[in-house]
């Protein structure tokens, strides 16, 4: 919302309202899918600083100052560029550093839990930096991508793996279930006490998924980790990992790529050729 005065108020995806007294000029992204969402918006003048993993798009980002990594933001040198607005994300930065990030500019959160709160994320984010129009521009471009993918859905059940030694997969309460879940994806993790559980090999042979997705990060699974699968190894499936992973603005790119590569086909057929298949893009 914004004040006749020009005062923004939006509520992040924690449930906290953020305040600006106007549109920020100095923005600090302490997350990678969110400073390309800033780029695509038309915001890149106004970003200071990123963490070193914001990697896109590139050459823009490059002329961007670093400050630590997602997990280890350098406090000092974010406060020694005086932002206006510091924007993190409640998964992939540590919510013990936000205290301390907010005695240093007013602090937006971000908590996508599938395209639904993607999209609502990216809209808020306009509404907050000034960006009204170029958010909404791209959410109805986004739309009959996501009518699409909805219309070719098929049903398949997946392990998403994100973590090897030992096995680790995405629950059923995280964006990448949420994005899945649009192309007829049925997580055999389900829900836990944890959102990325350690699962041993029996018990993702027992849960007997049609497909075991390794995405290329957090993880950067390659084709050989699939015949560490065992039984399983006939139904691996490389995945790019910012298509699955990054909300943002890549979601436009996400949602034609997941229609493309009809998971639900792929499970239907009784191996996915004999051994780890790279997915499409």
């Amino acid at each position: 919302m914004v004040d006749p005065d020009g005062e923004r108020r939006v509520v992040d995806g924690t449930g906290r309202e953020v305040v600006l007294p106007r549109a920020p000029r100095r923005i600090v992204s302490l997350v990678p899918s969110t400073t390309e969402t800033l780029a695509s918006l038309g915001l890149g003048g106004a970003v200071v600083g990123r963490t070193r993993y914001c990697v896109h798009p590139r050459p823009w980002v490059d002329g961007v100052p670093t400050v630590g990594g997602t997990k280890t933001p350098d406090l000092v040198r974010i406060a020694a560029l005086e932002p206006d607005l510091i924007l993190a994300n409640e998964e992939e930065n540590r919510p013990a550093h936000f205290p301390e990030l907010e005695t240093v500019a007013p602090l937006y959160v971000a908590r996508p839990r599938d395209v639904t709160s993607a999209v609502e994320d990216v809209r808020r984010l306009g509404q907050l930096t000034g960006a009204e129009e170029a958010a909404d521009l791209w959410e109805s471009a986004l739309r009959p991508d996501l009518e699409a993918l909805r219309a070719a859905a098929r049903p398949f059940s997946y392990a998403c793996l994100v973590w090897r030694s030992p096995w680790m997969a995405a629950d059923d309460t995280t964006y990448i279930a949420g994005l899945l879940g649009e192309a007829g994806g049925r997580n055999v993790i389900g829900e836990g006490a944890s959102r990325y559980p350690e699962v041993s090999l029996e018990e993702l042979v027992a849960a007997d998924p049609d497909v075991v997705l390794l995405p290329s990060e957090p993880y950067a699974f390659e084709p050989e980790h699939a015949d560490e699968l065992g039984p399983l190894a006939e139904r691996a499936c490389l995945l790019d990992g910012e298509r699955l992973c990054w909300h943002g603005t890549r979601l436009a790119e996400a949602l034609p790529w997941l229609t493309a590569m009809d998971l639900g086909a792929r499970a239907q057929r009784e191996t996915l050729g004999g051994g780890a298949e790279q997915g499409a893009g």
